[in-house]
């Protein structure tokens, strides 16, 4: 056997799931996963209705994938430099497959929304959808410059936690004809830890933000506060999930996995730290929840 070819084939092996773990991750698909579980752990919270509606879960999937795809292909973007991001340079050169990607995504969503009758939902769908789509458009002039939602002081983050809560919860209690009402406890903790997590996006971002005048939890408050801020929200999730009786153990492995990635989050960090750790740390309690069950 030729050594220098048994030498190369570890390493081609290494590129290749390199590849495949940056298309998984830089294309939201392992994102869009995390939302397709908290959308089937959503679903026992009424145990007696039947189990998962994989329809749903799958709704939710292709309409995460179609949200975030089409943010990562606006124009504008691809105009900003990647500045050392290996996630924004894999996207910049990849932007016809995320724009596919998206296309086929919107296919699907559409799809599950029409077959399943989704259509008569839109007046409470609608708003949530439009904020979704409408997030990184700059479409409102403000201060003599057009300025997307996003931008709008702190408002970044509750609004990612709302819309993510609202679809993840209240899909499977519309889909199971049950009032949100019934759910408000567990809306209200996801909505704490999203919040909590999307303040980590804010730090990583932070150069980027403080440069376009987007006045975050870290470009208002510097990173220690911005990481306080973030334990707080940490720690009303944890106790709201208390309060419902979800189980000492997940809540302890969900906030040790989210605490760690608060308290070791910077600017410098890699983007596999950010896209695949923390985005992870959402999977971890719908897991958790779904293997006890």
């Amino acid at each position: 056997m030729d050594s220098s070819a048994s030498l190369a084939a570890p390493g081609a092996g290494r590129g290749l799931a390199r590849r495949a773990l940056d298309a998984v991750l830089f294309s939201s698909v392992w994102l869009a996963g995390a939302a397709a579980a908290q959308t089937a752990a959503s679903f026992h919270r009424w145990p007696a209705e039947g189990g998962v509606n994989g329809r749903v879960v799958a709704l939710v999937f292709a309409a995460t994938l179609l949200v975030y795809n089409l943010d990562a292909v606006l124009p504008f973007k691809h105009r900003q430099p990647a500045a050392g991001s290996g996630r924004k340079a894999w996207q910049q050169r990849h932007r016809r497959t995320l724009a596919a990607l998206a296309g086929a995504a919107a296919l699907a969503a559409g799809y599950f929304f029409l077959a399943d009758g989704w259509w008569r939902y839109l007046p409470a769908l609608l708003p949530l959808t439009v904020l979704a789509l409408v997030y990184s458009w700059p479409l409102v002039r403000w201060q003599g410059k057009r300025r997307a939602v996003r931008e709008v002081p702190l408002l970044k983050g509750f609004l990612i936690a709302g819309v993510w809560s609202a679809i993840t919860v209240g899909l499977p209690a519309l889909a199971l004809h049950r009032p949100l009402a019934e759910a408000l406890g567990l809306l209200a903790q996801r909505f704490a830890l999203v919040l909590a997590l999307t303040i980590v996006f804010d730090i990583r971002d932070l150069t980027r933000d403080r440069a376009a005048g987007t006045r975050t939890f870290p470009v208002v408050l510097g990173v220690a506060g911005a990481k306080a801020a973030a334990l707080a929200f940490l720690a009303a999730a944890m106790t709201l999930g208390y309060e419902r009786g979800v189980p000492p153990l997940g809540l302890a492995l969900t906030a040790l996995a989210a605490a760690a990635v608060i308290l070791l989050a910077e600017e410098r960090r890699s983007d596999y730290f950010f896209a695949l750790v923390a985005d992870g740390v959402l999977l971890v309690p719908a897991v958790l929840y779904l293997v006890g069950k």
